[in-house]
């Protein structure tokens, strides 16, 4: 992810936040958290693009 430029990191960012919308709203309907590792992953892909961002001083 490191070697991506700024627009398609915020790109994959706006991808995985829409995605972990999508996965809680499952969850939430059905009342089972069978997508716990999935929701857990977006989460921390969600975390290193905002850490590279922040490296790069680029904005949000």
């Amino acid at each position: 992810m490191r070697e991506l430029q700024a627009d398609a990191l915020n790109k994959r960012l706006n991808e995985l936040k829409l995605e972990l919308s999508v996965e809680k709203r499952k969850i939430a309907s059905t009342g089972v958290s069978s997508k716990v590792v999935k929701t857990r992953a977006i989460k921390r892909d969600i975390a290193r693009i905002n850490t590279i961002l922040n490296e790069r001083g680029a904005s949000l």
